[in-house]
Protein backbone atom coordinates (compact mmCIF):
# COMPACT_ATOMS: atom_id res chain seq x y z
CA UNK A 1 0.00 0.00 0.00
CA UNK A 2 0.99 3.46 -1.01
CA UNK A 3 0.88 6.28 1.61
CA UNK A 4 -1.74 8.83 1.64
CA UNK A 5 -1.60 12.03 3.24
CA UNK A 6 -4.96 14.45 3.76
CA UNK A 7 -3.53 17.73 1.92
CA UNK A 8 -5.44 20.41 3.45
CA UNK A 9 -4.88 22.66 0.70
CA UNK A 10 -6.75 20.50 -2.03
CA UNK A 11 -8.97 18.92 1.13
CA UNK A 12 -8.14 15.45 -0.90
CA UNK A 13 -6.63 12.23 0.53
CA UNK A 14 -3.74 11.81 -1.98
CA UNK A 15 -1.10 9.67 -2.70
CA UNK A 16 2.18 11.13 -1.10
CA UNK A 17 4.92 11.47 -4.18
CA UNK A 18 7.55 12.67 -3.44
CA UNK A 19 9.32 15.67 -5.31
CA UNK A 20 12.91 13.36 -5.53
CA UNK A 21 12.63 9.87 -5.22
CA UNK A 22 13.61 8.27 -1.72
CA UNK A 23 14.13 11.76 -0.51
CA UNK A 24 11.23 13.91 1.64
CA UNK A 25 11.58 17.12 3.12
CA UNK A 26 9.39 18.50 5.08
CA UNK A 27 9.32 22.12 6.88
CA UNK A 28 7.08 22.31 10.13
CA UNK A 29 6.74 26.21 12.36
CA UNK A 30 7.32 25.60 15.21
CA UNK A 31 7.23 27.72 18.38
CA UNK A 32 7.19 31.19 19.11
CA UNK A 33 9.70 31.17 22.15
CA UNK A 34 8.16 33.30 24.41
CA UNK A 35 6.33 31.42 26.96
CA UNK A 36 6.90 27.52 28.41
CA UNK A 37 5.61 24.63 26.43
CA UNK A 38 2.22 23.47 27.23
CA UNK A 39 0.72 19.94 26.14
CA UNK A 40 -0.96 21.81 23.26
CA UNK A 41 2.22 22.91 22.27
CA UNK A 42 3.85 19.44 21.70
CA UNK A 43 0.84 17.62 19.92
CA UNK A 44 1.96 19.11 16.66
CA UNK A 45 5.79 17.89 17.31
CA UNK A 46 4.85 15.00 17.76
CA UNK A 47 2.68 14.51 15.37
CA UNK A 48 5.14 15.58 12.88
CA UNK A 49 7.35 13.32 14.75
CA UNK A 50 5.54 10.29 13.84
CA UNK A 51 5.15 11.24 9.95
CA UNK A 52 8.71 11.71 9.61
CA UNK A 53 9.20 8.20 11.31
CA UNK A 54 6.63 6.61 9.20
CA UNK A 55 8.49 8.01 6.12
CA UNK A 56 11.95 6.88 7.10
CA UNK A 57 10.99 3.23 7.90
CA UNK A 58 9.18 3.41 4.05
CA UNK A 59 12.60 4.13 2.52
CA UNK A 60 12.92 7.66 2.42
CA UNK A 61 15.43 9.84 3.53
CA UNK A 62 13.57 12.47 5.50
CA UNK A 63 15.17 16.36 5.61
CA UNK A 64 13.13 17.69 8.38
CA UNK A 65 13.38 21.39 9.24
CA UNK A 66 11.83 22.98 12.44
CA UNK A 67 12.10 26.74 12.70
CA UNK A 68 11.95 28.81 15.78
CA UNK A 69 10.72 31.99 16.07
CA UNK A 70 12.62 33.76 18.44
CA UNK A 71 12.03 37.64 18.04
CA UNK A 72 8.68 39.42 17.55
CA UNK A 73 5.92 41.41 19.12
CA UNK A 74 5.02 39.16 22.10
CA UNK A 75 8.94 38.19 23.03
CA UNK A 76 9.07 41.65 23.26
CA UNK A 77 6.25 42.39 25.24
CA UNK A 78 6.74 39.76 28.15
CA UNK A 79 10.71 40.36 27.86
CA UNK A 80 10.06 44.57 28.85
CA UNK A 81 7.10 43.07 31.70
CA UNK A 82 10.14 41.20 32.80
CA UNK A 83 12.75 43.08 32.77
CA UNK A 84 15.13 41.15 31.41
CA UNK A 85 16.64 41.19 27.54
CA UNK A 86 14.03 39.85 24.89
CA UNK A 87 16.99 37.39 23.69
CA UNK A 88 17.46 36.39 27.49
CA UNK A 89 13.98 35.30 27.33
CA UNK A 90 13.87 33.82 23.69
CA UNK A 91 16.90 31.36 24.99
CA UNK A 92 15.72 30.34 28.27
CA UNK A 93 12.19 29.54 26.88
CA UNK A 94 13.87 27.38 24.04
CA UNK A 95 15.53 25.50 26.89
CA UNK A 96 12.38 24.85 27.97
CA UNK A 97 10.82 23.51 24.69
CA UNK A 98 13.72 21.56 23.68
CA UNK A 99 13.33 19.50 27.66
CA UNK A 100 9.75 19.35 26.77
CA UNK A 101 10.64 17.73 24.20
CA UNK A 102 13.40 15.49 24.89
CA UNK A 103 11.04 14.46 27.53
CA UNK A 104 8.03 12.93 25.23
CA UNK A 105 11.37 11.57 22.39
CA UNK A 106 10.52 13.89 19.63
CA UNK A 107 13.89 13.60 17.80
CA UNK A 108 15.93 16.64 16.63
CA UNK A 109 15.14 17.90 13.22
CA UNK A 110 17.38 17.77 10.84
CA UNK A 111 18.17 21.63 11.29
CA UNK A 112 16.49 24.17 13.66
CA UNK A 113 16.89 27.72 12.60
CA UNK A 114 15.89 30.91 14.24
CA UNK A 115 14.29 34.00 12.71
CA UNK A 116 17.15 36.19 13.99
CA UNK A 117 19.81 33.87 12.27
CA UNK A 118 18.65 34.57 8.70
CA UNK A 119 17.75 38.41 8.33
CA UNK A 120 19.89 38.34 5.01
CA UNK A 121 17.91 35.56 3.42
CA UNK A 122 14.67 37.36 4.52
CA UNK A 123 15.73 40.98 3.35
CA UNK A 124 16.99 39.20 -0.44
CA UNK A 125 13.23 38.06 -0.37
CA UNK A 126 11.75 41.02 0.43
CA UNK A 127 13.66 42.74 -1.90
CA UNK A 128 12.39 40.34 -4.83
CA UNK A 129 8.99 40.50 -3.44
CA UNK A 130 9.48 44.50 -4.18
CA UNK A 131 11.00 44.39 -7.53
CA UNK A 132 8.71 41.63 -8.92
CA UNK A 133 5.76 44.10 -8.11
CA UNK A 134 4.19 42.37 -5.27
CA UNK A 135 5.56 44.59 -2.06
CA UNK A 136 6.09 48.02 -0.92
CA UNK A 137 7.97 50.38 1.69
CA UNK A 138 5.15 52.49 3.39
CA UNK A 139 5.39 56.15 2.60
CA UNK A 140 4.82 57.13 6.29
CA UNK A 141 8.11 56.79 7.56
CA UNK A 142 7.85 54.03 9.72
CA UNK A 143 10.29 51.94 7.84
CA UNK A 144 7.68 48.83 7.47
CA UNK A 145 7.51 46.93 4.09
CA UNK A 146 4.36 45.49 3.32
CA UNK A 147 2.88 42.54 1.00
CA UNK A 148 0.62 44.02 -1.55
CA UNK A 149 -2.64 41.22 -1.52
CA UNK A 150 -4.53 42.61 -4.26
CA UNK A 151 -1.41 41.95 -6.34
CA UNK A 152 -1.57 38.03 -6.04
CA UNK A 153 -4.70 37.07 -7.50
CA UNK A 154 -4.54 33.74 -5.73
CA UNK A 155 -4.08 35.13 -2.71
CA UNK A 156 -6.83 33.49 -0.27
CA UNK A 157 -6.40 30.06 -2.12
CA UNK A 158 -5.24 27.81 0.61
CA UNK A 159 -8.06 28.81 2.78
CA UNK A 160 -10.84 29.36 0.21
CA UNK A 161 -11.05 32.90 0.72
CA UNK A 162 -11.71 36.12 -1.00
CA UNK A 163 -9.79 39.39 -0.25
CA UNK A 164 -12.46 41.36 0.35
CA UNK A 165 -13.88 38.84 3.20
CA UNK A 166 -10.67 38.77 4.78
CA UNK A 167 -9.93 40.61 8.28
CA UNK A 168 -7.74 43.53 8.58
CA UNK A 169 -4.07 42.06 9.29
CA UNK A 170 -3.57 43.29 12.55
CA UNK A 171 0.38 43.17 12.53
CA UNK A 172 1.44 46.55 11.94
CA UNK A 173 0.30 49.92 11.86
CA UNK A 174 -2.10 50.37 9.03
CA UNK A 175 -1.47 53.80 8.45
CA UNK A 176 1.12 53.41 6.18
CA UNK A 177 -0.83 50.12 4.14
CA UNK A 178 -2.43 50.16 0.70
CA UNK A 179 -5.19 47.73 1.88
CA UNK A 180 -5.84 47.50 5.39
CA UNK A 181 -5.43 43.40 5.10
CA UNK A 182 -1.75 44.12 3.29
CA UNK A 183 0.57 42.12 6.14
CA UNK A 184 3.91 43.06 7.51
CA UNK A 185 7.16 41.85 5.97
CA UNK A 186 9.49 43.90 7.66
CA UNK A 187 8.71 46.16 10.75
CA UNK A 188 10.11 49.30 11.23
CA UNK A 189 12.59 49.48 15.01
CA UNK A 190 10.61 51.79 17.16
CA UNK A 191 13.01 53.88 18.75
CA UNK A 192 10.99 54.92 21.55
CA UNK A 193 9.66 51.46 22.84
CA UNK A 194 11.62 48.97 21.35
CA UNK A 195 15.44 47.72 22.55
CA UNK A 196 18.18 48.44 19.52
CA UNK A 197 19.04 44.92 19.92
CA UNK A 198 15.87 44.00 18.21
CA UNK A 199 16.84 45.60 14.97
CA UNK A 200 18.82 45.18 12.29
CA UNK A 201 20.06 46.75 8.82
CA UNK A 202 17.75 46.98 5.82
CA UNK A 203 17.39 48.84 2.56
CA UNK A 204 14.49 50.03 4.60
CA UNK A 205 15.95 51.55 8.08
CA UNK A 206 16.73 49.43 11.16
CA UNK A 207 13.79 46.74 11.52
CA UNK A 208 12.89 43.09 11.79
CA UNK A 209 11.39 40.85 10.40
CA UNK A 210 7.30 40.16 10.20
CA UNK A 211 6.04 36.19 11.35
CA UNK A 212 5.47 35.43 7.90
CA UNK A 213 8.75 36.47 5.92
CA UNK A 214 10.94 34.35 8.71
CA UNK A 215 9.19 30.45 7.73
CA UNK A 216 9.77 31.38 3.68
CA UNK A 217 12.70 32.51 4.00
CA UNK A 218 14.00 29.42 5.99
CA UNK A 219 12.31 26.97 4.12
CA UNK A 220 14.08 28.35 0.91
CA UNK A 221 17.27 27.85 2.08
CA UNK A 222 17.41 24.64 3.99
CA UNK A 223 14.66 22.78 1.34
CA UNK A 224 15.09 24.95 -1.92
CA UNK A 225 11.88 26.89 -3.70
CA UNK A 226 9.83 23.73 -3.59
CA UNK A 227 9.79 21.22 -1.08
CA UNK A 228 7.37 17.98 -0.48
CA UNK A 229 5.47 18.98 2.91
CA UNK A 230 4.54 22.05 5.02
CA UNK A 231 2.98 21.23 8.09
CA UNK A 232 1.60 23.01 11.46
CA UNK A 233 -1.42 23.61 13.46
CA UNK A 234 -4.71 24.05 12.25
CA UNK A 235 -5.04 27.46 13.81
CA UNK A 236 -1.71 28.54 11.37
CA UNK A 237 -3.54 28.05 8.21
CA UNK A 238 -4.81 31.68 8.19
CA UNK A 239 -3.20 33.89 8.35
CA UNK A 240 0.43 32.38 8.72
CA UNK A 241 0.12 29.38 6.03
CA UNK A 242 -1.93 31.75 3.60
CA UNK A 243 0.52 34.24 3.35
CA UNK A 244 3.85 32.04 3.56
CA UNK A 245 2.26 30.65 0.39
CA UNK A 246 1.01 33.79 -1.29
CA UNK A 247 4.83 35.63 -0.73
CA UNK A 248 6.49 32.50 -2.02
CA UNK A 249 4.75 32.09 -5.03
CA UNK A 250 4.81 35.40 -6.10
CA UNK A 251 8.75 35.47 -5.73
CA UNK A 252 8.76 32.79 -7.93
CA UNK A 253 8.88 30.07 -5.95
CA UNK A 254 6.80 26.59 -5.90
CA UNK A 255 7.23 26.14 -2.11
CA UNK A 256 4.80 22.97 -0.54
CA UNK A 257 3.41 20.50 -2.56
CA UNK A 258 1.55 19.18 0.54
CA UNK A 259 0.41 20.89 3.49
CA UNK A 260 -0.55 19.02 6.52
CA UNK A 261 -1.85 20.63 9.96
CA UNK A 262 -2.95 19.05 13.32
CA UNK A 263 -5.38 19.46 15.18
CA UNK A 264 -5.89 21.48 18.37
CA UNK A 265 -6.00 19.50 22.09
CA UNK A 266 -8.67 21.78 24.18
CA UNK A 267 -10.07 21.67 27.49
CA UNK A 268 -13.60 23.16 27.69
CA UNK A 269 -13.91 22.82 24.03
CA UNK A 270 -11.52 25.88 23.25
CA UNK A 271 -7.95 25.59 22.02
CA UNK A 272 -5.31 25.68 24.63
CA UNK A 273 -3.80 28.29 24.96
CA UNK A 274 -1.07 30.44 27.79
CA UNK A 275 -4.00 33.19 26.96
CA UNK A 276 -7.01 31.49 27.86
CA UNK A 277 -5.09 30.56 31.19
CA UNK A 278 -5.86 26.89 31.00
CA UNK A 279 -2.63 25.37 29.60
CA UNK A 280 -1.06 22.09 31.21
CA UNK A 281 2.71 23.04 31.50
CA UNK A 282 4.84 19.97 30.00
CA UNK A 283 6.67 20.08 33.62
CA UNK A 284 3.45 19.47 35.15
CA UNK A 285 2.17 17.53 33.64
CA UNK A 286 4.96 14.94 33.78
CA UNK A 287 5.05 14.95 37.75
CA UNK A 288 1.01 12.92 37.39
CA UNK A 289 2.03 10.64 34.25
CA UNK A 290 5.55 9.64 32.33
CA UNK A 291 6.71 11.16 29.40
CA UNK A 292 6.06 7.84 27.22
CA UNK A 293 2.47 7.53 28.42
CA UNK A 294 2.11 11.43 27.78
CA UNK A 295 2.91 10.59 24.26
CA UNK A 296 1.23 7.29 23.96
CA UNK A 297 -2.01 9.85 24.79
CA UNK A 298 -0.94 12.46 21.72
CA UNK A 299 0.38 9.03 19.48
CA UNK A 300 -3.20 7.32 19.89
CA UNK A 301 -5.56 10.15 18.47
CA UNK A 302 -5.63 11.22 14.86
CA UNK A 303 -3.59 14.06 14.25
CA UNK A 304 -6.58 15.82 12.48
CA UNK A 305 -8.88 14.87 15.30
CA UNK A 306 -9.58 17.56 17.79
CA UNK A 307 -8.47 16.55 20.94
CA UNK A 308 -10.70 17.70 24.54
CA UNK A 309 -7.88 17.55 27.26
CA UNK A 310 -8.48 15.98 30.58
CA UNK A 311 -6.21 14.51 33.68
CA UNK A 312 -8.77 11.73 33.79
CA UNK A 313 -8.52 10.80 30.08
CA UNK A 314 -5.01 10.98 30.22
CA UNK A 315 -4.48 8.79 33.24
CA UNK A 316 -6.69 5.90 31.23
CA UNK A 317 -4.73 6.34 28.23
CA UNK A 318 -1.22 5.97 30.72
CA UNK A 319 -2.93 2.91 32.00
CA UNK A 320 -4.08 1.24 28.63
CA UNK A 321 0.02 1.94 27.50
CA UNK A 322 0.82 -0.29 30.78
CA UNK A 323 -0.94 -2.79 29.43
CA UNK A 324 1.39 -3.30 26.32
CA UNK A 325 4.62 -2.50 28.67
CA UNK A 326 3.15 -5.13 30.85
CA UNK A 327 3.12 -7.71 28.24
CA UNK A 328 6.76 -6.96 26.72
CA UNK A 329 8.28 -6.66 30.91
CA UNK A 330 6.35 -10.83 31.11
CA UNK A 331 7.55 -11.84 28.13
CA UNK A 332 11.04 -10.68 27.28
CA UNK A 333 12.55 -13.11 29.68
CA UNK A 334 10.86 -15.94 27.88
CA UNK A 335 11.08 -15.24 24.25
CA UNK A 336 14.32 -16.26 22.18
CA UNK A 337 15.69 -15.12 19.63
CA UNK A 338 13.14 -12.72 17.79
CA UNK A 339 13.02 -10.46 15.10
CA UNK A 340 10.99 -6.79 14.53
CA UNK A 341 8.32 -6.95 11.72
CA UNK A 342 5.75 -5.03 11.32
CA UNK A 343 1.89 -6.82 10.43
CA UNK A 344 0.48 -5.62 7.26
CA UNK A 345 -2.88 -4.10 9.19
CA UNK A 346 -0.35 -1.81 11.15
CA UNK A 347 1.22 -1.11 7.63
CA UNK A 348 -1.91 0.05 6.34
CA UNK A 349 -3.31 2.19 9.26
CA UNK A 350 -0.54 4.34 8.95
CA UNK A 351 -0.39 4.42 5.35
CA UNK A 352 -4.12 5.58 4.89
CA UNK A 353 -3.41 9.30 6.40
CA UNK A 354 -1.15 8.27 9.55
CA UNK A 355 -4.20 6.46 11.06
CA UNK A 356 -2.58 5.89 14.40
CA UNK A 357 -6.07 4.96 16.53
CA UNK A 358 -6.09 2.06 14.11
CA UNK A 359 -2.23 1.12 14.83
CA UNK A 360 -2.69 1.83 17.77
CA UNK A 361 -5.93 -1.06 17.69
CA UNK A 362 -3.56 -3.28 15.76
CA UNK A 363 -0.50 -2.92 19.16
CA UNK A 364 -3.31 -4.13 21.36
CA UNK A 365 -4.54 -6.96 19.22
CA UNK A 366 -1.17 -8.14 18.98
CA UNK A 367 -0.87 -8.08 22.73
CA UNK A 368 -4.07 -9.69 23.77
CA UNK A 369 -2.52 -12.59 21.24
CA UNK A 370 0.99 -12.81 23.00
CA UNK A 371 -0.52 -12.98 26.33
CA UNK A 372 -2.42 -15.96 25.48
CA UNK A 373 0.37 -17.84 23.94
CA UNK A 374 2.76 -16.55 27.05
CA UNK A 375 0.52 -17.94 28.99
CA UNK A 376 1.56 -21.77 27.17
CA UNK A 377 5.25 -21.18 27.68
CA UNK A 378 8.13 -19.86 24.83
CA UNK A 379 6.90 -20.67 21.30
CA UNK A 380 8.00 -19.47 18.16
CA UNK A 381 4.19 -17.58 17.79
CA UNK A 382 5.30 -15.79 21.06
CA UNK A 383 8.67 -14.65 19.47
CA UNK A 384 7.07 -13.40 16.09
CA UNK A 385 4.23 -11.04 18.85
CA UNK A 386 6.89 -10.22 20.97
CA UNK A 387 9.02 -8.38 17.82
CA UNK A 388 5.85 -7.21 16.55
CA UNK A 389 4.94 -5.44 19.36
CA UNK A 390 8.68 -4.07 19.74
CA UNK A 391 8.46 -3.14 15.81
CA UNK A 392 5.21 -1.23 16.08
CA UNK A 393 5.84 0.97 19.32
CA UNK A 394 9.42 1.40 18.20
CA UNK A 395 7.51 3.60 15.21
CA UNK A 396 5.75 5.49 17.34
CA UNK A 397 8.47 6.17 19.10
CA UNK A 398 6.67 4.14 22.00
CA UNK A 399 9.29 1.45 22.41
CA UNK A 400 10.26 1.47 26.36
CA UNK A 401 13.69 0.17 25.55
CA UNK A 402 14.47 2.81 23.56
CA UNK A 403 17.65 4.31 25.14
CA UNK A 404 15.61 7.85 24.84
CA UNK A 405 13.08 6.83 27.77
CA UNK A 406 16.20 7.03 29.91
CA UNK A 407 16.85 10.39 30.11
CA UNK A 408 13.50 10.22 31.92
CA UNK A 409 14.08 8.25 34.67
CA UNK A 410 14.31 10.05 37.74
CA UNK A 411 17.09 8.04 39.55
CA UNK A 412 17.50 4.30 37.62
CA UNK A 413 19.93 3.37 40.96
CA UNK A 414 16.67 4.10 43.37
CA UNK A 415 14.79 1.57 40.96
CA UNK A 416 17.47 -0.97 40.89
CA UNK A 417 17.39 -0.48 45.12
CA UNK A 418 14.00 -1.05 45.28
CA UNK A 419 13.96 -3.73 43.15
CA UNK A 420 17.08 -6.10 44.91
CA UNK A 421 14.45 -5.17 47.90
CA UNK A 422 10.60 -6.45 46.73
CA UNK A 423 12.55 -9.43 45.03
CA UNK A 424 13.99 -10.39 48.48
CA UNK A 425 10.49 -10.56 49.88
CA UNK A 426 9.24 -12.11 47.08
CA UNK A 427 11.70 -14.96 47.50
CA UNK A 428 11.08 -15.10 51.66
CA UNK A 429 7.22 -15.81 50.15
CA UNK A 430 8.48 -18.62 48.10
CA UNK A 431 10.07 -19.69 50.61
CA UNK A 432 7.04 -19.57 53.01
CA UNK A 433 4.72 -21.10 50.06
CA UNK A 434 7.18 -23.79 49.71
CA UNK A 435 7.08 -24.59 53.28
CA UNK A 436 3.24 -24.68 53.22
CA UNK A 437 3.11 -21.94 55.49
CA UNK A 438 0.45 -19.92 53.92
CA UNK A 439 -0.23 -16.99 56.83
CA UNK A 440 3.57 -15.97 56.14
CA UNK A 441 3.02 -16.12 52.11
CA UNK A 442 -0.27 -13.74 52.60
CA UNK A 443 1.39 -11.83 55.11
CA UNK A 444 4.16 -10.72 52.68
CA UNK A 445 1.84 -10.17 49.81
CA UNK A 446 -0.07 -8.06 51.91
CA UNK A 447 3.09 -6.09 53.24
CA UNK A 448 3.97 -5.42 49.80
CA UNK A 449 0.88 -4.48 48.59
CA UNK A 450 0.02 -1.86 51.44
CA UNK A 451 3.23 -0.46 49.91
CA UNK A 452 1.68 0.11 46.57
CA UNK A 453 3.43 -3.16 44.84
CA UNK A 454 1.13 -5.42 42.86
CA UNK A 455 2.06 -8.85 42.80
CA UNK A 456 1.69 -11.44 40.02
CA UNK A 457 2.58 -14.56 39.77
CA UNK A 458 3.28 -15.80 36.46
CA UNK A 459 4.47 -18.99 34.55
CA UNK A 460 8.20 -17.99 34.91
CA UNK A 461 7.99 -16.42 38.82
CA UNK A 462 6.54 -13.36 40.60
CA UNK A 463 6.50 -10.52 39.17
CA UNK A 464 5.91 -6.77 40.56
CA UNK A 465 5.00 -3.67 39.58
CA UNK A 466 4.06 -0.25 41.11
Amino acid sequence: MTLRLHDTATRETREFVPLTPGRAGIYVCGLTVQSEPHVGHVRSAVNFDVLRRWLAVTGHQVDFIRNVTDIDDKILTKSAEQGVHWYALASAMKRELDAALTAINVLPPTYEPGATGHVPEIVELIEQLIARGHAYAAEDGSGDVYFDVRSWAAYGELTRQRVDDMEPAGDADPRGKRDPRDFALWKGWKKESEPQTASWPSPWGPGRPGWHIECSAMAGKYLGPAFDIHGGGVDLRFPHHENEQAQSRAAGRPFASYWLHNAWITTAGEKMSKSLGNSMLIPSVLERVRGIELRYYIVAAHYRSHVEFSFEALEESAKAFRRLEDFLDRAAPVVGSWFASLPDAFREAMDDDLGTPAAVAVIHDSVREGNRLLADGPSDELSQKFGEVVAMLDVLGLNPADSAWATGRTDDRLTEVVDALVKGLLEERTAAREAKDWARADAIRDRIKAAGVEVEDTPTGPKWSV
